[in-house]
């Protein structure tokens, strides 16, 4: 048996679902994926009415596992990636991200699909896919609607490392403060959602995520082709080795 790369634990209306991978900071792993998705349907079907997901690490997730990329078939990759964030969408519980640390790429697609994400103030953000020969194809599927198209061009062309202020500002979280407050912040958010009754809950977050699931619906398979082309080009293959190598040395 090994390790468990996530793990989930109730504790009355709140479930908490933790990211657990640190030998490769939590990358999109297709064990790490399957085991989030397993934690969502355990949260889905306990008594909790809030589900938190955060990371045991500092790092909350450093985005597609690029050795698995390396070894090719990644349009199955990209395919689960997309019905992890339609899950998370879908989900009949409030999702809460809690970032204690630096999200990139695909990571961000589990925080663009969330319903509320905190984040302490010293947090960074990247999509590093235009860096690698890529496009962040599959999470643009919860991305794009959270940000403005002019933050949308900058952000993902650019690739760029951006602070928590202005991921607040251009919508990708909902709300950041100092390091120290992030545990009572994202306490107070899980408490006023508890207060909600489950069907109110439930039934407001199908309202609010209608046009986004018929995006995914719309979309997902033709991102997941995009993505896998790239992956499995000779640009970004040489990209990846390149980037690999300098974070070995």
């Amino acid at each position: 048996m090994t390790d468990p790369l996530v793990t989930y634990a109730a504790d009355g209306a709140v479930g908490t679902i933790t990211l657990d991978s640190p030998h490769n900071r939590n990358a999109l792993s297709a064990a790490l994926v399957e085991q989030l998705q397993a934690a969502l349907a355990a949260a889905a079907a306990d008594e909790t009415r809030v589900v938190v997901v955060g990371s045991a690490d500092r790092v909350f997730c450093s985005g597609a596992d690029l050795k698995e990329a390396g070894a090719g078939g990644m349009e199955q990759g990209a395919r689960t990636l997309a019905d992890l964030q339609r899950t998370i969408v879908t989900h009949p519980k409030a999702v809460v991200v809690r970032l204690a640390g630096p999200v990139r790429a695909g990571g961000l697609g589990i925080v663009a699909a969330a319903d509320l994400v905190v984040c302490a103030d010293d947090v960074t953000f990247a999509f590093t896919e235009s860096r690698l020969g890529l496009a962040p194809a599959v999470i643009s599927l919860t991305v794009l609607p959270r940000l403005t198209s002019r933050a949308a061009a900058d952000t993902f062309l650019s690739g760029r490392t951006f602070g928590a202020a202005e991921a607040a500002a251009m919508g990708l979280v909902t709300r950041a403060v100092p390091p120290e407050q992030l545990d009572a912040a994202v306490a107070q958010v899980c408490g006023d959602l508890a207060q909600a009754h489950p069907q109110g809950l439930r039934e407001t977050k199908q309202l609010l995520a209608r046009d986004l699931v018929a995006r995914i619906d719309a979309q997902a398979a033709e991102m997941a082709t995009l993505s896998a082309r790239l992956f499995a080009s000779d640009g970004a293959r040489e990209a990846m080795t390149a980037f690999l190598e300098r974070r070995r040395t």
